[in-house]
């Protein structure tokens, strides 16, 4: 028995700290990850990839690592012209932090032969060095995330050409988020510090790790921007997103700061970016219908201390990344599904598990569904009031005294329940996908079967359990 999942992206031994980056091609899912093969060891970049879905991953040589007089690496972003595939990362050193570049010019080539020896990096990554240091009265550059500029701002359509990144300045307590721009990708110019115009939502707070994605709104048909950020309160992440549109250093919100996610465990997330996107062949009205978003499946983030967690301590592992979440926009709202192809990858794998339910929750009443553990006891339990979704996991005794996560739903949405347990972790989606709650949970063995009940006024009008077939 073991805590790992089969279908998460998971360091084989070691510390996975953050997602950097992905890329999907079309055919392979691109997988790069913040990670420390040892507790004590700097940082670097690992790699995984996946082919068709992403599932079913294969490790790789990892890409960078420290050189010279860096001290570590920290996660940035990913970007592919369709030829050559770029790493932007966060380079570290006792004088502060810089962004540096390097490249990839055949990315298939990093999956065919992975070395014995796990130190090495991989021969096909090419390092660059700096691209944007410190300028303009700001330091320390830090958390790149690049994605395409546009032809003309007044009409996306227009299609891309050159590109945007948003990256963090400054001190870790007073930090300040800028935009910068490139014609080539490596020769860029600042734009001038993130200026949010509007009812943000979070203008005491202090954001990190921002992310930038494009969705078409399925209700009017326009492409907004998506700032997605991670607050940091009380030692405890929290990620969300804003809708808006950016232009130049102006973001001009449309709709207010939102949690992504209301579990216990999901932060920092990093968007997939497509080459299919800079693809003029692709009819301009079926560009940024969705997104795939990994986030980091730990709730504390930068804080934490891995080596307290119960899979680094019986199996020298710990974190990993959610499964990825198909995202949609409908009336300034993101709407999260699983990728298709996962009751299949469930099936085949050895003790992945999922249940699914439609139900009737009029307000005042409630469905639960308990998570059954080899022991026979409840590891778990989420419930649906209606109007609300809570994933309580306080009386396993690996959590014990944990708050319960609790998310808002509205009540003319469909009464329906996802969950998905996969070794220790557990991704519940409800309501059509108006609400995911990502959180681990440790399982005394696996989870092996769900009890759902509903009270006296509410009905579980369709159920049914995906398991493997093994």
């Amino acid at each position: 028995m073991t805590h790992r999942p089969e279908l998460h992206v998971t360091p084989e031994i070691g510390i996975l700290d953050a997602p950097a980056g992905a890329l999907f091609d079309g055919t392979r899912w691109h997988l790069f990850h913040q990670f420390r093969p040892k507790a004590t060891a700097p940082s670097r970049w690992a790699h995984d990839y996946a082919t068709t879905d992403p599932f079913n991953w294969e490790i790789c040589d990892d890409v960078i690592a420290p050189q010279g007089d860096e001290i570590r690496l920290r996660a940035g972003s990913v970007t592919s012209d369709g030829k050559t595939t770029r790493l932007y990362f966060t380079s570290i050193t006792n004088e502060g932090d810089s962004i540096h570049l390097a490249e990839i010019t055949d990315l298939d080539a990093t999956t065919y032969d992975v070395n014995d020896d796990a130190t090495t990096t991989d021969p096909h990554v090419t390092r660059l060095g700096q691209v944007v240091a410190d300028q303009g009265g700001y330091t320390n550059f830090r958390s790149p995330c690049v994605v395409p500029n546009w032809v003309t701002a007044d009409d996306r359509d227009e299609g891309h050409s050159g590109w945007i990144m948003l990256a963090v300045t400054g001190d870790m307590d007073e930090p300040t988020l800028v935009i910068l721009d490139s014609e080539n990708g490596t020769d860029w110019e600042l734009r001038g510090p993130l200026k949010v115009v509007g009812n943000s939502g979070i203008e005491a707070e202090r954001p990190v790790a921002p992310r930038i994605i494009r969705l078409r709104d399925e209700i009017d048909q326009n492409v907004y921007d998506i700032l997605i950020v991670t607050i940091e309160i009380g030692g405890i992440d929290r990620s969300g997103y804003l809708v808006g549109k950016l232009h130049n250093n102006i973001f001009t919100v449309v709709s207010p700061f939102t949690r992504i996610d209301y579990g216990h465990d999901f932060t920092r997330p990093r968007n997939t970016n497509y080459t299919s996107h800079l693809n003029s062949s692709v009819a301009p009205e079926h560009r940024y219908s969705h997104a795939h978003v990994f986030g980091l499946m730990n709730g504390i983030g930068r804080l934490d201390d891995a080596t307290t967690h119960l899979s680094f301590r019986e199996e020298q592992w710990a974190n990993c990344l959610s499964l990825p979440r198909r995202m949609t926009l409908q009336g300034g709202k993101i709407y999260h599904t699983p990728v298709a192809g996962l009751p299949d990858a469930i099936r085949d794998s050895d003790h992945a598990i999922m249940w699914t339910g439609l139900l009737d929750v009029p307000l005042g009443e409630k469905v639960t569904v308990e998570l059954v553990d080899t022991t026979g006891n409840i590891a778990a339990k989420i419930t649906h009031y209606g109007d609300l979704l809570e994933l309580d996991r306080s009386m396993n005794p690996h959590h014990e005294g944990d708050d319960i996560a609790v998310a808002p739903l509205t009540e003319d949405d469909t009464d329906s329940v996802t969950i998905i347990v996969d070794g220790s972790t557990v991704e519940v989606f409800a309501d059509g996908g108006q609400i995911a709650m990502a959180s681990r949970v440790y399982f005394n063995g696996y989870c092996e079967a769900f009890t759902p009940q509903a009270s006296d006024g509410a009905d579980i009008l369709r159920s049914d359990v995906t398991k493997p077939l093994g």
